[in-house]
């Protein structure tokens, strides 16, 4: 049987405060680790809170999981000092940067792969069960939601970057001397998205026999008259 949802919530949560409490000692730039851990614990805050009035599934919670498990060893470490590289050539003998022809630390550009990739799923069944959206929206309003809070959090970042200045703006931007570092981070976060929810299409048009029907009908007008103006008009009269 599988373990209940809340039951699996509980143990990915102790999972997670374990590996929190390990990065939170000694991290290489407290204030950074700090700026980091700021959007995490709103986040798990906003989980907690909701999570009675909607469970989501062990998948999402395990997509989340991992994703906040990535992001707290880019807090621990900063982004562009995590010594993937070093622990690659422990492990295997050799150096992994020139193995995938990377000539910088590409950590915060697997993370933000990874946002898009990890988070459009949960999005997805938020967006499902909330708003009851199908078809073609259930797939492009995800991916829809990650391309625009990845864009804001750049936007926060260079906010953040601006208002502390100095090492701590450096560190908490870790551009690395790339002045496209912000357009590729949004552009991989959309492509770990757009993989995600067609990983997940492909599944729904083999599981799910009424897919074509749905979609079709996600994207036919139901609203034959116009709106703007006009609806004004329409509320208008109603109210005399």
């Amino acid at each position: 049987m599988p373990i209940p949802h809340r039951r699996y919530l509980l143990i990915l949560a102790s999972l997670f405060f374990v590996l929190w409490t390990a990065l939170a000692i000694k991290p290489h730039y407290r204030d950074d680790w700090a700026l980091e851990n700021a959007i995490v614990v709103a986040f798990v805050v906003l989980v907690a809170t909701f999570h009675r009035r909607m469970l989501l599934s062990r998948i999402s919670y395990t997509l989340i999981f991992l994703f906040l498990c990535l992001h707290e060893v880019g807090a621990h470490y900063t982004y562009a000092e995590v010594p993937y590289d070093r622990w690659f050539q422990s492990l295997f003998g050799t150096s992994l940067n020139p193995l995938l022809g990377w000539e910088r630390n590409n950590f915060d550009r697997v993370v933000h792969f990874s946002y898009g990739l990890l988070l459009a799923y949960p999005v997805r069944e938020v967006f499902l069960r909330v708003a009851n959206v199908r078809g073609f929206w259930g797939y492009f309003l995800p991916l829809d939601l990650t391309m625009s809070t990845s864009m804001i959090y750049e936007l926060f970042e260079w906010a953040a970057a601006a208002l502390f200045g100095g090492g701590l703006g450096a560190a908490y931007l870790g551009t690395q001397g790339d002045i496209w570092d912000a357009h590729k981070d949004m552009a991989l976060a959309s492509a770990g998205a757009a993989l995600a929810m067609v990983i997940t299409g492909l599944l729904n048009v083999y599981l799910q026999r009424d897919f074509a029907r749905e979609w079709a009908e996600s994207l036919r007008v139901k609203q034959p008259k116009p709106l703007g103006e006009d609806e004004i008009a329409r509320m208008l009269k109603k109210r005399k």
